[in-house]
C-alpha cells in the first residue's frame, strides 16, 4: 500500500483546511467576536501538522482503489478531528466528543445536532457549522484535485471513493477537469440561491449560512425553528434549491454542453423528480385537514419531502405531529435518498432503479423461462460488475444498519427513537421521529451511541466501504509490511 501518498495527501488536506478556517476568522472580525481567535489558533494547528506530512514528497504516485478509499476515510476523520477543536476553544461546545459529533455531522452533510439552543452560537461558529455542510457536500478531495496537479493516473480512484453513487465516471479526459467542472456547478448553484435568497428578503448572513447548508444538503440551520420563521417565497426557494442539489451533476454537464435531450432522459433523474412529485401530492392529501388552505399543504409537504429525500433535513413544521401515512413516506424518503453524484445522501435513486429493473427482469424471467432480457440504463446495458456492487451495497448495508441499531438500543432509547435516529444518521439526513425529531436534538445519547452515530454518519456518506477497510487486518498488515521493507532497503 502506498503509504507516502496518503500521507502526503493527509497533509495536504490539512493545509487546505487551515485556509478555509480563515473565512470564520473573517467573520469574527466583522462581528467583532473574541471566538475568531480559537479558529486562528487551529488554523495555525492545521497547517504545521500539514506542513509537517507534506515535507517529504512521495517518489511513487500510484495508487489504487484500495488506497483510494483508505485516504478518503482518513481525510474525513482528520478533518473532523481538526474541526472540532475551535468548538471547544471558545467553550461553546465544552465537551470534545460532542464537538466531534457536531463537526462529524456537518463535514458529512447529516444536520444532526447536540445543541440545545443554535442561537446562542457566536457568528463565526454558525458560519462554520454552515461551512462544514458546504465543504462536505462536493468532497474536499474532489477540491484537492480540482486545484492540485497530481500525476499518476489513477486519481480516478479518490474521486470513486469519495463520491455518491453506484458508478461514478470522468465529465472529461482528464480528471482535474471534471473536479473542477464539478466544483464550477456547485459553486454556480450555491451563489444562485445565495441571491435569489437575498432578493426575497433574507439577511445578509443569513443567506450565506442557509445557502452553504442547502447546498451540501446538510440543513444545520442558524435559527432554532430552522427556516420555519422565514418568509414562505424563501422557505421555496430553499425547497427548489434542495431538489436541484439532489439532481446527478452529469445533467447539469449535459446542459452545460447543450445536450438537453439526454439531460432530461436519464432515467435517474426522472424518477427523481417522479417520486418527489407522488410524495407532495400523497402528502398534501393527507394533511390538507391540518393546514389553512391547499397552499399552505402543497408548501409545508414539498418542503419536507424535498429536505428529506435529499437528506438536507431542514424543517419548516413539526412533521413528528404529522399523521402515520405522511411520517411514513418520509421514513421510506429516508431510505430512498437523492441520485447518484449529487451532494443528498441515503442509499440513492439509482441504485433503486436498478434494483427494481432487476427484480422485473427477474420476475418476467420466471414467466417466460427461455427469454433473454439485458438490464439497461439510459439505454446503455448495466454491467455485471454493477449490479454486483449494488448487491454487495445493500448487504453491506443491512448488516451495519442491524449492528448500529443493536448498539444504541443498548441505553435503552424507544424504539422509534433508536430507529430514526440510525436511520437519520445513516443516511446523512439529520432529523428523525419522536425523541430525535426536527425539535429535538441528539444529546441525550450516550458516548457509546454518539459514537456508532458518528461512524454511521461517516459509513453513509462515504459509501460504506471506505470506512470498513480501515478496520480490515490486510490493510494495515501491507502498510506495516512496505514501512518495515523500506527501512530494510535503506540499512
Amino acid at each position: 500500500m502506498n503509504t507516502s501518498m496518503i500521507r502526503f495527501i493527509l497533509g495536504s488536506i490539512l493545509k487546505i483546511e487551515a485556509v478555509l478556517l480563515f473565512l470564520p476568522v473573517i467573520c469574527a472580525v466583522i462581528y467583532h467576536e473574541s471566538e475568531g481567535f480559537a479558529f486562528f489558533i487551529t488554523a495555525f494547528l492545521c497547517f504545521i501538522v500539514g506542513f509537517i506530512l507534506t515535507l517529504r514528497k512521495p517518489k511513487d504516485h500510484i495508487f489504487y482503489l484500495k488506497e483510494g478509499c483508505i485516504t478518503t476515510a482518513c481525510s474525513w476523520i482528520i478533518m473532523s478531528l481538526f474541526g472540532a477543536v475551535p468548538f471547544v476553544i471558545t467553550g461553546e461546545i465544552p465537551s470534545y466528543l460532542d464537538a466531534l459529533f457536531e463537526t462529524v455531522s456537518g463535514f458529512t452533510t447529516t444536520g444532526a445536532s447536540i445543541l440545545n439552543d443554535v442561537e446562542a452560537l457566536s457568528h463565526a461558529s454558525l458560519l462554520w457549522r454552515a461551512f462544514t455542510h458546504w465543504i462536505g457536500g462536493m468532497g474536499v478531495l474532489v477540491f484537492l484535485l480540482a486545484i492540485l496537479p497530481m500525476s499518476g493516473g489513477s486519481n480516478i480512484n479518490l474521486l470513486r471513493a469519495e463520491s455518491p453513487g453506484p458508478s461514478v465516471g470522468k465529465l472529461a479526459p482528464k480528471m482535474r477537469t471534471t473536479a473542477t467542472m464539478l466544483y464550477l456547478f456547485y459553486l454556480a448553484l450555491t451563489f444562485m440561491e445565495f441571491v435569489l435568497l437575498l432578493i426575497f428578503g433574507m439577511p445578509l448572513f443569513d443567506s450565506i449560512c442557509t445557502a452553504f447548508s442547502t447546498a451540501g444538503t446538510g440543513g444545520f440551520g442558524i435559527k432554532n425553528d430552522s427556516i420555519g420563521g422565514y418568509a414562505t417565497s424563501i422557505q421555496w426557494v430553499v425547497t427548489v434549491f434542495m431538489i436541484l442539489f439532489g439532481i446527478n451533476f452529469n445533467a447539469y454537464f449535459f446542459i452545460w454542453v447543450r445536450d438537453f435531450k439526454k439531460a432530461f432522459k436519464m432515467e435517474e433523474v426522472r424518477a427523481y423528480l417522479g417520486i418527489i412529485g407522488t410524495a407532495i401530492v400523497l402528502i398534501t392529501l393527507n394533511i390538507l385537514h391540518t393546514c389553512e388552505n391547499l397552499f399552505q399543504a402543497v408548501t409545508e409537504s414539498a418542503f419536507q419531502v424535498a429536505s428529506i429525500i435529499t437528506t438536507t433535513g431542514y424543517s419548516t413544521v413539526d412533521f413528528d405531529q404529522w399523521p402515520s401515512f405522511s411520517k411514513t413516506i418520509l421514513v421510506i424518503l429516508m431510505f430512498i435518498g437523492a441520485c447518484a453524484g449529487s451532494t443528498g445522501g441515503g442509499i440513492k435513486v439509482g441504485r433503486i432503479v436498478i434494483v427494481m429493473k432487476a427484480f422485473a427482469k427477474e420476475a418476467f424471467s420466471y414467466i417466460h423461462p427461455k427469454s433473454i432480457r439485458h438490464l439497461s440504463m439510459d439505454k446503455n446495458p448495466v454491467k455485471h460488475e454493477v449490479l454486483r456492487s449494488v448487491n454487495v451495497f445493500f448487504d453491506t448495508y443491512i448488516a451495519i444498519f442491524i449492528i448500529s441499531l443493536l448498539l444504541v438500543a443498548i441505553e435503552g432509547q424507544g424504539m422509534q427513537t433508536n430507529l430514526t435516529a440510525v436511520i437519520a444518521c445513516f443516511n446523512n439526513i439529520g432529523p428523525g421521529l419522536e425523541g430525535v425529531g426536527p425539535t429535538q436534538n441528539l444529546a441525550f445519547f450516550s458516548p457509546l451511541s454518539k459514537i456508532v452515530l458518528m461512524f454511521d454518519m461517516l459509513a453513509g456518506r462515504l459509501e460504506l466501504f471506505p470506512m470498513i477497510l480501515l478496520f480490515h487486518p490486510t490493510i494495515w498488515k501491507e502498510a506495516f509490511e512496505r514501512r518495515y521493507h523500506s527501512k530494510k532497503v535503506k540499512k
